[in-house]
């Protein structure tokens, strides 16, 4: 037992004297030497890190990260706050002016158009775009047509009392249906009749009425029981009288815009005047007249000072 003491005396004192004799190392406030100490901080970080990953907290970001996420989440908050904002501002508009309707949604608004356009189908008035002539027409001038089409929806969409539009002479391999879908985004969802007949073979002749510029008779009115046809040509077309021929061939009656009657040519500079439009002028002076029962008023909407005409009380 004693020669056990005695040889671990001497053992930490060979260690002592080797510390001695060698180069001293520096030690902490521990009594630990500096390299045990930075050994044990670094492990002690591995055991933190690992454990905090394992534990799926938050994982480390480099600085530009979190710059951006701090960026985003101030734009999160402004966007919450100006919704905040907006509401509090309808509240407090509601509260003034009481007898306002309350500004509805997209989803109600398009509910409510498509509501108008499905009555406007079994009780409104109708308009055909006969666009059996496309053959006449350049690559040019169908892109134009299909942009008339797209312009002329539009403002039926948004009339008070929308007509029941049907595409006749309207073949799926056609280039102008081809230019209609290339150029009009949704035209497949276009509330609408498309059809390959001819209109003259879908209604009766009776109540056809072909609207051309080349017709003898203004149009007086616009009677709910007649189906009004608009030809589908556009201005840079060659062919003359096209649309009135067809009209004549089928024995339809004809009809033209009272510009005559209302309007007078306006001096200008390039000495132009011409009574053609396009196919979406022409039924905004349809749908305006069956609004305000006024040609002064339809053709003031769709008569441009470009064609060279004014109304008659403007020069007078």
């Amino acid at each position: 037992m004693d020669w056990k003491l005695e040889g671990s005396t001497q053992k930490a004192e060979s260690t002592v004297q080797q510390g001695q004799e060698g180069i001293p190392e520096e030690t902490g406030e521990d009594g630990l030497p500096e390299g045990f100490q930075l050994l044990q901080i670094d492990a002690e970080g591995e055991c933190q890190e690992g454990e905090t990953l394992a534990a799926g907290s938050t994982a480390w970001c480099s600085k530009n990260v979190q710059r951006k996420q701090r960026h985003w989440e101030k734009i999160v908050a402004a966007k919450k706050s100006k919704r905040k904002q907006e509401k509090e501002r309808r509240k407090a508009n509601r509260a003034e002016n009481p007898g306002i309707c309350p500004q509805h949604s997209k989803r109600f608004l398009r509910a409510l158009t498509k509501e108008k356009l499905l009555e406007a189908k079994h009780s409104g008035p109708k308009l055909c775009i006969d666009l059996s002539m496309s053959h006449h027409m350049s690559k040019k001038e169908l892109s134009r047509l299909a942009g008339q089409i797209r312009r002329l929806y539009g403002s039926n969409k948004k009339a008070d009392r929308p007509f029941w539009i049907c595409l006749t002479g309207f073949t799926t391999d056609s280039p102008i249906y081809e230019e209609c879908l290339r150029m009009n985004d949704g035209f497949s969802s276009y509330l609408l009749d498309i059809t390959e007949e001819d209109c003259f073979s879908l209604f009766p002749l009776e109540t056809l009425v072909y609207l051309t510029p080349d017709s003898e008779h203004a149009l007086e009115d616009v009677d709910l029981n007649k189906v009004y046809i608009l030809g589908g040509l556009v201005d840079e077309s060659i062919q003359k009288k096209v649309t009135f021929q067809k009209a004549q061939e089928y024995c339809v009656k004809t009809a033209r815009l009272p510009i005559q009657e209302y309007m007078v040519r306006n001096h200008n500079g390039k000495n132009y005047h011409s009574e053609i439009l396009a196919i979406n002028q022409v039924f905004d002076i349809l749908s305006t007249y069956l609004e305000t029962h006024s040609w002064p008023e339809a053709l003031k909407k769709g008569v441009s000072s470009g064609k060279g005409y004014i109304l008659r009380n403007s020069v007078e």
